[in-house]
């Protein structure tokens, strides 16, 4: 003899049952109570016809995570709420300089000024310009959150209602019924610790009216075909029919469970599941499914049930079309009503009866009403179309930007200082471009011509870097603009010193000049460098040495002497005033004779002066040019500085 469950219950001396309402656990050797609620859920899963936008975006999903449309409307409010706030603490932050942090952020929010740039405050008789303003920016991000967050609400009840399902009612013909072709399966669990040995008296099926003449009582294999299983739940019937044609309007199928050694015949509710689906194409069906445990809905009391009463679930069929679905003809399942038989919520009358042998048995019956007199005709019409959309779209648009170009009317009316508030920020950033523009030009400057043509503080600055301008040319040889050797020849200086000796002891007259331009330097330079710094003339009478000295400041100083023994001092006699010019001297030629060659030799030795007093006049002429480019040069700079 075992030991009876925790919590149980004794009857006849020696046997255990639970209590009323209590089934037993066997994992852990205990009677447990029944806690399943009494829900009874009703599905159609209909597979939908290709569709678009169902295609594309699973719109089922998405209600799932949101329920209703408070939460589009808390999601706006919330993100609305702090733009407004973040704007409003930027607009304390000070411009400084024009290169702070701040100042880029609030100068991006005025460029988002793309909803009220040409509706910003105006003198009256003024050309409307487009202004973008920070508080237009502002403006018109917070219009657009709020326009976003209406228009996810608006999707949201388009999606959750954007069709209408219109059923009509309509009496059915024998052909209407022989059409309709569906396979059925129903699973019903007795909820005990029995198993399927306890069932007894399956096998008829009563179809017809009772007590009628039409009827009739036929093999349940004839019907459907069915199968017992065991759960750990209770035992489970399973009845199946393919391709189902019903010809009475109802059917009546009855069974037994009955006492067996240590196993009583009790059970604490029922659970079932009734499917219908299309016969030729099974994506399409509906079903209905509950728990049954107790027969009123008001008294909730644990009960027992057993007893010679039969249970009775009664389930209605409704034949259905759906034009929407390329006329389908489904069957749908509907749970009509459970009359609970035999019951016992009493422990002592629960022992009471567990020891009489007159109640040793359950009676089920399961009663379908085939609704054949009426067909429901299912048809999906859509409550919004493309204009109506767009007109609650354009709405939307319409109140949020309406909003908040009030608000943007009323700031700029009441604050003066917020109808011009763009000028600030655009002349600071004008000011903050000009100056990166005017970096370049000095880099430009400092490259091109080198850092000699910038001011001092210029050519101190670090951010002027200077290089090298010249560039080499294809013979190798240095190539330098024009405008930069006009430059250049400002701040450098080379001598030129011109000493010239005649043949007469008591008389010598010199002349030196500065010639400070760079080709000639570079010309006597090159010339003396291939003569070995002397030059001559044919005869090699006279010569010209030329002397390189390196000044202190790192400048090439060339020193020229021009030697000439044969020139007196009054052949090199030049006039006091400057601006004078002689005449070229004329030929002495003995009139009446022939020329002799002692006149020729001393007209050319005239000629010959001649030439020497008109280079003396050029070279003291550009000398003296150059004196007053270098004084102009020197004022225009300090004027600069």
């Amino acid at each position: 003899m075992t030991a009876c469950p925790r919590g149980s219950i004794t009857y006849n001396g020696t046997l255990c049952a639970c209590p009323p309402g209590f089934l037993l656990n066997s994992t852990t050797n205990s009677c447990s109570l029944f806690t399943g609620s009494s829900v009874i859920l009703t599905d159609i899963g209909l597979a939908n016809t290709v569709s678009f936008p169902e295609t594309i975006f699973a719109f089922d999903s998405i209600k799932k995570f949101t329920q209703s449309q408070a939460v589009f409307l808390e999601a706006t409010l919330v993100m609305l709420l702090s733009w407004l706030v973040f704007c409003f603490c930027l607009r304390f932050m000070k411009f400084g300089n024009g290169r702070n942090v701040w100042f880029q952020i609030r100068w991006w929010i005025s460029r988002l000024d793309v909803c009220f740039s040409t509706r910003h405050w105006l003198d009256d008789q003024k050309a409307v310009v487009k202004r973008k303003t920070e508080l237009g920016g502002t403006f018109s991000i917070a219009s657009w959150i709020l326009f976003i967050g209406l228009f996810a609400a608006l999707l949201y009840q388009i999606i959750s209602k954007r069709t209408i399902e219109v059923h009509n009612v309509r009496a059915t013909s024998s052909s209407d019924l022989d059409s309709f072709l569906n396979d059925m399966e129903f699973n019903l669990t007795t909820i005990s610790s029995m198993s399927c040995s306890n069932l007894h008296g399956l096998g008829t099926v009563v179809t017809g009216s009772p007590g009628f003449a039409d009827q009739r009582v036929a093999n349940l294999t004839e019907l459907v075909s069915y199968t017992c299983r065991n759960t750990s739940t209770g035992p489970t019937l399973n009845f199946k029919c393919n391709n189902c044609r019903f010809s009475k309007d109802y059917m009546y199928i009855s069974w037994q469970f009955v006492d067996l050694p240590n196993s009583p015949a009790s059970a604490v509710g029922f659970e079932f599941n009734l499917t219908t689906r299309n016969h030729d194409d099974r994506r399409h069906f509906s079903l209905v499914s509950g728990t049954l445990k107790n027969g009123s809905n008001f008294d909730n009391k644990p009960i027992t049930f057993r007893g010679r009463t039969s249970n009775v679930l009664k389930f209605n069929l409704f034949p259905r079309i759906y034009h929407n679905l390329h006329d389908l003809k489904l069957l749908q399942p509907l749970f009509h009503e459970f009359t609970p038989g035999s019951s016992f919520s009493d422990t002592r009358q629960l022992q009471a009866s567990l020891a009489t042998s007159n109640d040793g048995l359950i009676n089920t019956t399961l009663y379908v009403n085939y609704l054949s007199a009426y067909l429901v005709e299912v048809e999906k019409q859509n409550i919004m179309g493309p204009v109506s959309f767009l007109a609650d779209l354009g709405g939307l648009y319409c109140f949020s930007i309406g909003i908040f170009f009030y608000l943007l009317v009323q700031c700029e009316y009441r604050i003066k200082k917020l109808r011009h508030e763009d000028r600030t920020m655009r002349n600071i950033r004008k000011r903050i471009k000009a100056q990166e523009h005017w970096a370049k030009l000095r880099k430009y400057v400092g490259y091109t011509w080198g850092c000699n043509t910038l001011d001092d503080h210029l050519r101190t600055d670090s951010n002027s870097r200077c290089l090298p301008t010249p560039s080499l040319l294809g013979n190798g040889s240095l190539h330098v603009s024009r405008s930069s050797r006009k430059r250049a020849s400002r701040s450098r200086t080379d001598a030129i010193q011109l000493n010239r000796k005649v043949n007469t002891p008591s008389e010598k007259h010199a002349v030196e000049g500065q010639i400070d331009t760079q080709g000639a330097k570079s010309s006597i330079a090159g010339f003396a460098s291939n003569t070995g710094g002397k030059v001559s003339d044919s005869k090699g009478e006279h010569v010209v040495e030329v002397e390189l000295v390196s000044s202190p400041n790192n400048k090439t100083q060339h020193s020229i002497d021009v030697h000439n023994e044969e020139i007196s001092q009054s052949q090199l006699h030049i006039p006091n005033d400057d601006s004078v010019v002689p005449l070229p001297p004329l030929p002495k030629m003995k009139p009446g004779s022939e020329a002799e060659i002692s006149d020729i030799q001393k007209n050319l030795m005239d000629l010959y002066n001649y030439n020497i007093i008109l280079r003396e006049k050029l070279v003291a002429t550009q000398s003296l040019l150059h004196d007053l480019a270098s004084k102009s040069s020197l004022s225009v700079s300090d004027n600069q500085t």
